[in-house]
């Protein structure tokens, strides 16, 4: 086994430090998105932190006063993953939020006159017409212009996820039961009848959706 593939110990990250100029109209603008404040701690020297979690995350983003020397603003690319890239982008304009998208990458090309993303340098209008994992991506900034992107994962690539099972809502949930649903009923189709042990069938798709695996027949 070599180095880079022995695990000591975990090294989860859970923190994202943003710059902000406006410490109160970051707050308003992170809380009117629904995420959730973790804390809001203030002294006398005029420090001053605050932790909001988006909704499902398991990481968390830090902004306030004296936190950070980077310039407000400067942060670009931070990703939001989505199971469903249309309705998160009417969920945010529905909070007041401008965002553009859903889009799609147009190629493997890295230069052009939009604003770079993981796919390139090109934004095609809709979410991607096969509606893949990766694909479908929308963006919006906070009010300092800090940058962040929605990506749609429904599927991940194999490795990406590791023992565990887990969903960052109820809506997440069951638009994974209904992938579900339709691939048992494809299965039952090719068995010619009823799958008694169809809960069973099912446990096995979302743990091997969520894993990256092949997915059961």
């Amino acid at each position: 086994m070599t180095p880079s593939q022995m695990r000591v110990l975990d090294m989860k990250l859970e923190i994202v430090v943003i710059p902000v100029s406006n410490v109160d109209r970051a707050e308003q603008f992170y809380g009117d998105l629904g995420w959730r404040l973790d804390a809001d701690f203030a002294v006398a020297d005029g420090y001053r932190v605050i932790q909001f979690t988006p909704p499902g995350s398991g990481a968390s983003v830090i902004f306030g006063a004296n936190v950070t020397a980077a310039a407000p603003g400067s942060a670009k690319g931070l990703y939001l993953i989505v199971s469903d890239i249309e309705a998160a982008c009417i969920d945010l304009r529905g909070r007041g939020v401008k965002v553009t998208g859903p889009f799609h990458g147009g190629g493997d090309v890295h230069n052009g006159a939009d604003e770079p993303h993981l796919f390139g340098n090109v934004r095609l209008d809709g979410p991607d017409p096969e509606r893949r994992s990766y694909s479908s991506l929308a963006s919006f900034s906070d009010p300092d212009g800090n940058g962040w992107f929605l990506q749609e994962i429904a599927t991940r690539l194999p490795g990406r996820v590791e023992a565990d099972t887990t969903f960052a809502s109820a809506a997440e949930l069951a638009a994974t039961l209904r992938r579900a649903a339709v691939a048992h009923g494809e299965h039952e189709k090719r068995r010619g009848g009823h799958d008694e042990n169809w809960a069973d069938w099912y446990a096995e798709y979302i743990v091997r959706e969520q894993a990256g695996e092949p997915l059961p027949s």
